[in-house]
């Protein structure tokens, strides 16, 4: 009998590379950093150091200056790191210059976005948009490439062959970016007829920031396993239940999460994932409010809701976490009433800013969960009333 050997895939070890400019304080790369990390180790990388530079501007060549690049040379020297990351997008001549100083694989955040979506996909969907996100962002990093190629091999007659080979490389990616698309095309054609087919129900769809908690409200409301879990971009693929509460039925969507800096690329190839969301009755807008950003982060899913053209739908904001608000927020000491009060105003402030459309809950917990039902059946029925004013099944 033979053993079957069993593959250990080694950790990998991370460097995390942010920039201060004029457009990014300090304090806003740090964020960044931050999300990084937690990026990196979706990733299955553990960061050891993160590195940060002000400039004016980024360098043409290095991205960060010569300096700061030798005082990571020195720093990864000897300490095992195996990769290196940057917060912003790198041309290709930038990641070619930076490997032949550092001597390690360098990547860059959108490379790092791309290769957690590609783990993550599982439906033929995911996986063709993904793959052709990457071929999107690669072709225009060829040139590069080659020429990082190039000066290793050195010599003469080395350019021609160099540049038979990038043009060969150009228009096979170009071909496969091309039939990528029109399979792409016949998979969107299906679900469009599969959204057609789901007849008059009002659909409601979750949207929020990347691990807000959307995947664990939807088994909430729906009583289905959607995956969830504590990590970036849990969920890829768009799920639809059909709810019912109090007689009443309707379609609930769970959708991909929104990040800052989301590759362009992505953005475009995952639009037929986002029309559930374009195509959706009401948004409820999951927020994290035990995140230190929080208020950022509903500025990222609103101009992406914006850029979608999705923001003059009915949204309810859904403040979930409340009990990791808590934990963070009060000590143990403060008196119940004093902790009652500054839940009182935040909850007054939010109340005034959505127009009394929002419900602050935990998820995990279960709290406050009966008031999120009657919130989302109110605006269902609402619904309902105005556009099936004779169909007396949909409301009780």
């Amino acid at each position: 009998m033979i053993e079957k050997k069993q593959v250990v895939q080694q950790e990998e070890r991370a460097v995390i590379v942010g920039l201060i400019h004029k457009e990014q304080t300090e304090r806003q790369v740090q964020e960044y950093l931050d999300e990084l990390v937690f990026l990196a180790e979706t990733a299955g990388a553990t960061t050891v150091k993160r590195f940060t530079q002000k400039l004016s501007h980024p360098d043409r060549a290095t991205f960060v200056g010569k300096g700061k690049l030798e005082e990571m040379k020195d720093f990864i020297t000897g300490r095992n790191i195996t990769l290196v990351i940057f917060d912003d997008e790198l041309t290709g001549s930038q990641i070619a210059n930076i490997e032949k100083v550092l001597n390690v694989k360098v990547i860059d955040r959108s490379d790092l976005i791309l290769d957690i979506f590609a783990r993550r996909a599982r439906t033929s969907q995911a996986k063709v948009q993904v793959e052709l996100a990457q071929y999107q962002y690669i072709l225009p990093r060829l040139k590069g490439m080659w020429s990082h190629l190039e000066r290793q091999g050195g010599g003469i007659g080395s350019r021609g062959p160099g540049e038979t080979e990038i043009e060969t490389d150009r228009r096979i990616i170009k071909d496969k970016i091309s039939l990528l698309r029109k399979r792409l095309a016949e998979i969107d054609k299906q679900a469009l007829t599969q959204r057609k087919d789901r007849g008059e129900y009002i659909r409601v769809a979750l949207v929020g920031y990347t691990n807000v908690g959307k995947s664990t409200i939807m088994n909430l409301l729906s009583k289905s396993e959607v995956f969830a879990e504590n990590k970036l971009f849990a969920t890829l693929d768009t799920t639809t239940r059909k709810v019912v509460f109090e007689q009443t039925p309707f379609l609930l969507s769970d959708t991909v999460g929104f990040i800052r800096k989301l590759p362009h690329h992505l953005v475009e190839s995952f639009k037929s994932t986002l029309d559930e969301v374009r195509e959706s009755d009401i948004l409820m807008h999951v927020v994290d409010i035990s995140h230190p950003q929080y208020e950022d982060q509903v500025e990222v899913v609103n101009r992406t809701l914006q850029e979608l053209k999705a923001f003059d739908k009915p949204i309810i904001m859904i403040f979930n976490k409340m009990d990791l608000y808590e934990e963070q927020t009060f000590d143990k000491w403060l008196a119940e009433d004093v902790k009652q009060d500054i839940l009182n105003q935040l909850k007054a402030d939010w109340d005034i800013r959505t127009h009394g459309n929002c419900v602050f809950i935990s998820a995990l917990e279960r709290r406050n969960i009966d008031e999120l039902r009657k919130t989302i059946m109110e605006k269902v029925v609402t619904l309902y009333r105005e556009r099936y004013p004779y169909k007396t099944e949909f409301f009780y």
